[in-house]
């Protein structure tokens, strides 16, 4: 029998976190949370990645409930295959905010997830998808980014570093959009006021569930909001500066099934 937990929530990112570097979970990891299901926790997952490109995962994970996609913009029941609530990226704010970005640091290059269960993401020319294993498909011009309603704006720069590129976005483009670097090559621009915590405090609060007994697990600065929100925050032995500094543990990497680590521990 598993013993009794603080935690009823166990909120986990999937890039970096839950996935290991080839988008495999592994068997430890999984019969971790097998284990705290059987206890009596719900898992979430909670990631940068639009609804269309988590349910593969989500089929691995055997979830049939939520999930909270798109920085926060989407919760997605795994279920019925539908989003139980969405918001948008207004596309004109998107273009005013891309347009400041550029005049401070040359020319970026774009790419968009498109909202809806069956949304695309579009990428520009001259934009690398940071995860080439995920599907894209490449639009002739930047206007055509703006085809259809979108969820977040992603942004890459051929000189400047992740950090610079999202400070210098944060310092000029204001209430458009909220501004996050989600992993490697990946700094966002998605609705204002948008975050994980925002989606996941939706999520468990459709579930029944708070805070005060909720784990999260992550390894970049978007994940700082749902440390907040949560708990206890668990950082990866592979996560980004920032984050560590405001998590209560650092575990070992997403290579080395950290967050099994701590879930063997809990639910013992």
């Amino acid at each position: 029998m598993v013993a009794p937990s603080p935690y009823s929530l166990i909120a986990t990112d999937l890039d970096g976190t839950l996935l290991r570097a080839d988008d495999t979970l592994s068997d430890r990891s999984l019969a971790a949370l097998a284990r705290a299901g059987r206890a009596g926790a719900t898992h979430l997952v909670v990631t940068g990645r639009p609804a269309p490109r988590v349910r593969p995962l989500l089929d691995d994970l055997g979830c049939t409930g939520l999930a909270v996609c798109g920085q926060g913009a989407q919760v997605y029941d795994a279920g019925t295959h539908r989003l139980l609530w969405s918001v948008t990226l207004d596309r004109e704010l998107a273009e005013t905010a891309l347009g400041k970005v550029e005049a401070e640091v040359g020319q970026v290059y774009a790419a968009v997830d498109q909202d809806g269960v069956d949304g695309l993401t579009l990428i520009e020319p001259g934009y690398l998808m940071p995860h080439p294993t995920l599907p894209a498909l490449r639009v002739d011009r930047r206007d055509d980014l703006w085809c259809a309603p979108i969820s977040k704006v992603l942004l890459r720069h051929h000189t400047l570093s992740d950090d610079e590129l999202a400070a210098t976005a944060r310092a000029v483009v204001g209430s458009l959009a909220t501004v996050t670097m989600s992993g490697p090559g990946t700094v966002e621009l998605q609705p204002c006021g948008v975050t994980k915590a925002t989606g996941l405090a939706l999520a468990a609060d459709h579930l029944g569930l708070c805070p005060e007994r909720a784990i999260a697990f992550g390894d970049m600065p978007n994940d700082i909001p749902m440390f907040d929100w949560a708990a206890h925050g668990v950082a990866m032995a592979n996560a980004h500066p920032e984050l560590q500094a405001r998590a209560d543990e650092i575990t070992t990497s997403n290579e080395d099934d950290g967050i099994a680590v701590v879930l063997e521990r809990l639910f013992v």
